[in-house]
């Protein structure tokens, strides 16, 4: 098949999926589509946003139009790391006679919610770290394998804090996309009302399953990306850092910490799906603008000043991408 075809397969697949999520999911264009370049390009991604957004919503549809197995884990205080790995139990297979089964727990599926998840305690968040690393499971020293492909969507609320623990920063890193799920304009709320206040409820088909899924992961890493591209996002990274000369006055004034190899990482991929959406086989520096803020905002850590002076790290991002030299002339 030539490129032109795989291209346009692409497209077709990429559309017919978020066609049928908006069915379900009113409006949020940009959260929908950061979901599902997450999906591509094999990432875990974090849904941030007030209650009632749609945010739960959007997870278990993906799930519906997915031809995927789905699990929901609603974090609480008092959830254990047994409860989202799962543990042995000793089971009878013969009279008298007694062995340990491993019994799986819901984070074996392809596709798990992880609802409010800065709601459970450092000990259960860290339950999620191996399996969103190395996608698998390890209970009394033996590792599970989980299904592929495996991708974790979380969700948590920036508004409660009581109650709640901090992601550590190194889960937080895990994940490919951060996704601040905004609230909905006034005619996407008169949409909304239409759809869950009348008889009808909107329903979905499933589109692609797991081939798909590894088919087109495949493809968006196959995707070329130039050498000054590739240094373009490696310039970016590092003018992240307030200690190194490359950084900008507005870096070296508000960061605490830069982004790690894993955010250039997460760049390049989602520039690289970004590029096949649009229709190109070549990554372009307009496709790397286009993914630094959900790959990079979680990864920059603020100081002090900028917390105290209500700088957003938007903001922040901005100024990078303004200074940064592109070298495309």
């Amino acid at each position: 098949m030539k490129v032109e075809d795989k291209i346009a397969s692409f497209r077709d697949k990429i559309d017919l999926v978020e066609k049928e999520i908006h069915k379900v999911i009113v409006g949020q264009d940009a959260v929908v589509r950061n979901a599902v370049i997450a999906l591509i390009a094999g990432g875990h991604i974090l849904l941030e946003g007030v209650p009632g957004l749609g945010k739960t919503l959007l997870v278990k549809t993906m799930g519906e139009v997915l031809d995927l197995s789905f699990s929901r884990i609603q974090f609480t205080p008092d959830l254990m790391p047994a409860d989202i790995t799962g543990t042995n139990l000793v089971v009878e297979r013969e009279p008298g006679k007694r062995v340990f089964e491993f019994q799986k727990g819901p984070v074996f599926a392809n596709l798990v919610l992880a609802d409010e998840i800065n709601r459970a305690t450092p000990k259960t968040q860290s339950a999620l770290l191996e399996s969103m690393q190395e996608h698998t499971v390890t209970v009394s020293g033996i590792r599970h394998k989980l299904p592929q492909p495996f991708l974790v969507m979380a969700t948590q609320n920036p508004i409660e804090m009581e109650g709640t623990y901090p992601l550590p920063e190194a889960q937080v890193d895990r994940f490919l996309f951060k996704v601040i799920v905004d609230f909905p304009s006034a005619d996407e709320l008169g949409f909304i009302l239409d759809r869950t206040t009348g008889f009808e409820t909107p329903s979905v088909s499933r589109i692609i399953g797991s081939e798909d899924i590894t088919e087109l992961r495949a493809l968006a890493k196959d995707v070329l990306m130039s050498s000054p591209v590739r240094d373009y996002i490696a310039k970016l990274i590092i003018s992240t850092h307030p200690e190194n000369e490359q950084a900008n006055a507005v870096c070296k004034k508000y960061i605490r910490y830069g982004s790690s190899p894993r955010g250039a990482q997460s760049l390049a991929l989602a520039a690289k799906v970004n590029a096949l959406m649009e229709g190109r086989f070549n990554v372009g520096f307009e496709d790397v603008k286009q993914m630094i803020k959900p790959a990079l905002r979680h990864r920059l850590l603020l100081n002090f000043e900028a917390q105290a002076e209500g700088i957003p790290v938007e903001f922040i991002i901005d100024e990078l991408i303004k200074e940064a030299p592109v070298g495309d002339k």
